[in-house]
């Protein structure tokens, strides 16, 4: 058969793997059809596997927001939206749906924006906490009540894990791996003020304003950011633990030592 003459279905596996900014998601042809007009309806029905960008695994390439993405393949599914009640990102989730060129997702998200932006009871009624601050600073520009400094105070672990690699001359510069991840651990409602927009929730996404969560991350790499951070809003480190592993990159003892390292960094608020 004449593969220029195939239908756009023949050119492409069941299951498709896509990498939307750094995330991975996986899901089926057919979900990625299931609004006709859309962009990934053109992409996949209109253009040749050849004719998209990949990653260096294979995966077609999105360069969006890799965590709003999770509702976008959501609403693909079945057509609903659903989101939890206190979620923040109604207006970054509406520019991702007018980009995907998903008209009837962003006609339900406009309204939800048009409230958010006026201070909607919507905004008010999912998270408490924020609601009490919103209205302090409309109604009084004194100083606040020290029972509501007091909700905000608490701990907030910070933890890393690194590795570095030393050659068989001790003398020789260790080669120093960067910081993977730096994981948040604490009230989910105070990692959200501290580091805000720099917080990454899609391990951890639905999680309510006052459980706690060991799973959330930031978005950058640095951990002095990190602690700038933290002592601006008047944190300061309690303690500081850490562990580390030895192990030879190969069974030859003669062979680079490859040590790895997690740390963690208790913050106070008092």
């Amino acid at each position: 058969m004449d593969k220029s003459r195939e239908e756009p279905s023949q050119r492409y596996p069941e299951i498709i793997e896509l990498n939307v900014g750094g995330q991975v998601y996986v899901t089926r042809y057919s979900t990625l059809l299931s609004v006709p007009s859309s962009l990934l309806w053109t992409m996949f029905s209109q253009k040749k596997p050849a004719e998209l960008t990949t990653d260096s695994k294979g995966r077609y390439f999105l360069d969006r927001d890799g965590f709003l993405f999770r509702y976008i393949l959501d609403y693909l599914r079945d057509q609903t939206l659903v989101l939890p009640d206190y979620f923040k990102e109604k207006a970054s989730l509406l520019k991702e749906a007018e980009y995907f060129q998903l008209q009837e997702l962003a006609k339900r998200l406009r309204p939800a924006v048009s409230k958010e932006n006026s201070i909607s009871e919507e905004v008010c009624q999912s998270d408490p906490e924020e609601a009490a601050l919103a209205s302090t600073s409309i109604t009084s520009t004194g100083p606040r009540s020290p029972s509501l400094d007091a909700k905000k105070n608490g701990y907030i672990t910070i933890g890393y894990r690194g590795s570095y690699t030393i050659g068989r001359d001790i003398q020789q510069d260790a080669k120093f791996r960067r910081v993977a991840r730096i994981t948040v651990c604490g009230k989910t409602s105070l990692a959200k003020e501290v580091f805000g927009e720099t917080l990454n929730e899609s391990r951890d996404p639905d999680r309510p304003p006052e459980r706690y969560t060991s799973r959330y991350y930031l978005k950058y790499n640095f951990l002095e950011q990190a602690f700038d951070r933290l002592t601006e809003v008047g944190f300061h480190m309690v303690a500081c633990s850490s562990t580390g592993t030895c192990a030879y990159s190969s069974n030859d003892p003669n062979e680079d030592k490859i040590w790895t390292s997690y740390t963690e960094y208790v913050f106070c608020r008092e």
